[in-house]
Formats: structure tokens, C-alpha cells, sequence
């Protein structure tokens, strides 16, 4: 049974669904069907898949039109910067998207990263149910709207330079090393798989870290890293 107003949540963002079993879609996690399997609406995967691409394609087309000097590179760790976890988490957050998740009894007290996933893979789920209601033109002003304004603080703070970059550079200039990364554990199902990652220089394990995916995972060894080092 769903007991939230949904109503609110388009008033919140000045926008109004044709279809209102795809913006409901959009906040129900996998779980929510367990505890509610005549639920008419399904769990909002296919959606994340399909708000995901439309995502990459809007910033991607943004920063190459808005930054012709920058290199692929640069390009790419900015992208990389804008459609992150954390920060995907924090704007559905700031949107008041945590207030309209439809989880299980278990899922509602999951905290922390958990809960940061769940509410990236909300805001994909949400931009794939816009999409579908209201077309990509639509979708785009969303996303620069509560995204893409994110891109001077990124620039202005350097959050775009990403810690495995970092500690390969320092690796690299201070010990003539090139730091490499294996998986030390993979656990859960396919749709929600978590690794636990280590960093090693040479063979020796400078720090672990873990993620929902292996690119995440290595990144969060990285920061680690660079810490343990006092890079």
C-alpha cells in the first residue's frame, strides 16, 4: 500500500506527470515489492538503467558544447565528478526525494552509504520516468536545473580530479610505482553486488576500500590511500 502524496513532490518540483504510475515507479526499491507484492507498479530498475544513459547523454552533449578546449580527459573526470553516487545522492536529497522512497520495514532503517545508493539510483529512476512522461527536452532542463549547476563548485573546489589519479601520479612521482587494485571480496546478488577493493604498490596493501561497484570501490581505496600516505 502506498501512503505517500506524490502530488507534493510535483508541486515541489514545478512539474506535473501525465502518468502518474511512472513517477511512483520511479521510488519503489525491490525490496518494497517483498512487503507489498500486489503492488501494481513494478520496482524501479529498468528505469534506473534507462535514466542513467539519458543522464550521461545530457552532460556528456553540455560539457562538450560549453567546454570546446577541454580535453577528453578533463571532459571525462567533470562527467565523472556530476553523475557520481554521492553526488547524484545528495541532489535527490536536497529535492526531498528521501521523504517519498518506498523501501521495505528493513531498507527504512539502512543509513549511511546504503541509503546514498539507494537515493542515487532514485534520481536515475526518476530522470528514466521523466524521460518516458515528458520527453528529453523536459529531462534536460532537470538536469541542468538541479545538476549541472553543481559544475563551478566542482571546478572552483577541484573535485573533478579523482583520487585514483591522484595517488597514481604521487605513486608514480615519489616511488616510480604504479599502483594497482584487486578485489578482496565480492559478495551479494547480482543487483546489488558490494566489493571490498585494495590498492597495492608493489605487493605491499596500502588501504581496502568498498563500493556498489568495482570502479567505486577502487576509488574509495584511493582516497584511503592517499591519507594512509599523507599524500
Amino acid at each position: 500500500m502506498i501512503t505517500k502524496d506524490f502530488s507534493k513532490l510535483e508541486k515541489q518540483l514545478s512539474l506535473k506527470f501525465k502518468n502518474k504510475d511512472l513517477l511512483i515507479q520511479a521510488f519503489v526499491h525491490r525490496s518494497f515489492l517483498n512487503e507489498n507484492p500486489k503492488l501494481k507498479v513494478s520496482h524501479n530498475e529498468r528505469l534506473e538503467f534507462l535514466g542513467d544513459a539519458i543522464l550521461e547523454q545530457v552532460v556528456t552533449e553540455y560539457l562538450f558544447q560549453t567546454y570546446p578546449k577541454k580535453s577528453e580527459g578533463e571532459l571525462t573526470s567533470l562527467r565523472a565528478a556530476l553523475v557520481n553516487a554521492k553526488m547524484l545522492a545528495r541532489t535527490a536529497k536536497n529535492l526531498g526525494f528521501d521523504d517519498f522512497l518506498l523501501l521495505s520495514q528493513g531498507e527504512i532503517k539502512e543509513t549511511g552509504k546504503a541509503r546514498q545508493y539507494i537515493l542515487a539510483n532514485t534520481l536515475e529512476a526518476f530522470i528514466g520516468s521523466l524521460y518516458l512522461d515528458q520527453g528529453l527536452k523536459v529531462c534536460n532542463s532537470f538536469i541542468e536545473k538541479h545538476l549541472i549547476k553543481e559544475l563551478d563548485r566542482i571546478i572552483e573546489q577541484g573535485l573533478f580530479r579523482d583520487a585514483k589519479s591522484v595517488f597514481q601520479e604521487q605513486a608514480q612521482e615519489r616511488l616510480s610505482i604504479t599502483p594497482s587494485y584487486k578485489v578482496l571480496k565480492e559478495q551479494g546478488p547480482d543487483h546489488a553486488k558490494h566489493f571490498v577493493i585494495g590498492v597495492f604498490l608493489g605487493k605491499d596493501l596500502v588501504a581496502e576500500g568498498d563500493g556498489s561497484s568495482k570502479q567505486e570501490a577502487e576509488e574509495e581505496a584511493a582516497k584511503k590511500a592517499l591519507k594512509t600516505k599523507a599524500w
